[in-house]
């Protein structure tokens, strides 16, 4: 759906969600209390996250420093399903989500949420996000391990208890079973179509907002 509409009509659709540019801004929220307390990582790791169309949010890791790859994909569903013509649909299970490869000794785990629930997406729309409706739209931490799933769990209480947000985080954690990347035009959307409207009114922002809040971790 995103990739079919007119100019027009995004802008229409855009409007009427309260999402141009400069209307979502969120404010940068507090670290992770606990943080000195959990032990880093050792070696490359990775990170599952799904906060509403992939394309924004694969865009805001991909200029995070200690993240060496993210890919575009599907989490949440059978791999049968994992076709973006049958996720669209939001009956198989999937989210649109994006796989981050990094570093933990430049980057840590709680660092990357962070900056997921600052700037990536608004973690209190529930099965959306924007102008995009549907459960493949969630919001959701696929946690792999129980360092992880605490981690996620104990940040968001810590959010939620200090009413960062208007609302409660709806942001689901669950466990990581399987990601499968996205087909090929998908991958490193917004750095091959930055003109593209949804583009434009939906994603640059986040970017000047990850420049604007994390200075000292955001790259080029």
């Amino acid at each position: 759906m995103k990739s079919l509409r007119s100019v027009t009509h995004v802008l229409v659709l855009l409007a009427a969600a309260g999402v141009l540019a400069g209307e979502t801004a969120q404010a940068q929220i507090p670290a992770f209390a606990p943080a000195s307390r959990v032990t880093p990582a050792k070696g490359e790791q990775i990170a599952v996250f799904a906060g509403g169309c992939f394309w924004g949010v694969d865009a805001v890791f991909k200029h995070v420093k200690g993240v060496s790859s993210v890919v575009s994909g599907y989490s949440g569903g059978a791999p049968a399903t994992a076709r973006y013509g049958v996720v669209s649909t939001g009956t198989t299970g999937h989210a649109e989500s994006v796989q981050i490869t990094y570093d933990p000794s430049q980057i840590s785990y709680s660092e990357l949420l962070r900056v997921f629930f600052s700037v990536a997406h608004d973690p209190t729309q529930l099965n959306r996000q924007g102008p995009d409706v549907g459960s493949q739209y969630r919001s959701a931490i696929f946690y792999e391990g129980q360092a992880e799933r605490e981690t996620a769990q104990a940040y968001i209480d810590q959010l939620n208890k200090a009413h960062v947000f208007s609302g409660p985080i709806v942001t689901q954690v669950a466990p990581f079973e399987h990601f499968y990347p996205a087909e090929h035009y998908h991958q490193n959307y917004l750095a091959l179509h930055p003109d593209q409207p949804y583009i434009v009114f939906n994603d640059l922002p986040k970017l000047r907002r990850l420049k604007e809040q994390f200075p000292a971790l955001y790259r080029q």
